[in-house]
């Protein structure tokens, strides 16, 4: 049975009323996303990835958003008990109905199972699965929500990839950087963290082994 938190050296992470887990992507993406002044977390979840991003960039509010009821008081829960409570704001919404000003950043973890078979956890298929948030609309109104020199940042696996680039390239977004995530040196990489942007520019291609020095540096404040 998974635990109940997860501490972190500047917060504590509760996640029973969550059908996600704290884990390697969310944590990953909190610790390598770019920010800014307003930082939006799509799909909150436990609101792991929205303090990790707090905790990042002290001059920053952030907005977390999420559908699901269980992740918005598990969040609004983990924010409030926080030293960042009075920067970070919950809301349970679709970011289809999502409407106000532009941010400068916004961070997804995003569902990524698309026509596969579910399973029998209707809160834990919502979180897995495209069927509330397809790619298309993450794009569309991700392009809608962004400033125009913004950046948005995602984490997904490698079987999604071609099909999160397609969608950016058809919302008018440009790769910024993409940041190939291996279990070790050999391996091919099983998940990618992205970021775009709506200004072209080269795109930076690196590599980030788990476990590795410089994914010990990225981390170094949050892990205990």
């Amino acid at each position: 049975m998974s635990n109940t938190y997860f501490s972190f050296k500047q917060f504590t992470i509760h996640q029973e009323l969550c059908a996600m887990k704290v884990g390697t992507d969310g944590v990953l993406l909190g610790g390598w996303a770019v920010g800014g002044e307003r930082i939006l977390d799509i799909g909150c979840g436990t609101g792991v990835i929205a303090l990790m991003m707090a905790q990042r960039y002290p001059a920053s509010h952030v907005v977390a958003i999420d559908i699901d009821e269980g992740a918005f008081r598990q969040t609004t829960m983990n924010i409030q008990e926080s030293p960042f409570a009075d920067r970070v704001e919950v809301y349970q919404v679709s970011l289809q109905n999502y409407f106000t000003d532009p941010f400068d950043a916004i961070v997804c973890n995003p569902p990524f199972f698309a026509n596969q078979l579910k399973g029998p956890d209707q809160q834990r298929n919502m979180a897995r699965h495209t069927d509330s948030l397809s790619f298309a609309d993450l794009f569309k109104h991700a392009k809608r929500l962004l400033k125009p020199t913004g950046t948005f940042s995602l984490v997904v696996p490698d079987s999604a990839r071609s099909e999160i680039d397609f969608q950016a390239v058809l919302n008018g977004f440009y790769p910024l950087h993409k940041c190939a995530v291996k279990t070790t040196q050999k391996k091919a990489p099983k998940r990618f963290l992205l970021s775009y942007g709506l200004v072209a520019q080269p795109c930076q291609h690196t590599e980030l082994i788990i476990g590795s020095e410089t994914y010990q540096e990225m981390l170094k404040d949050f892990y205990l």
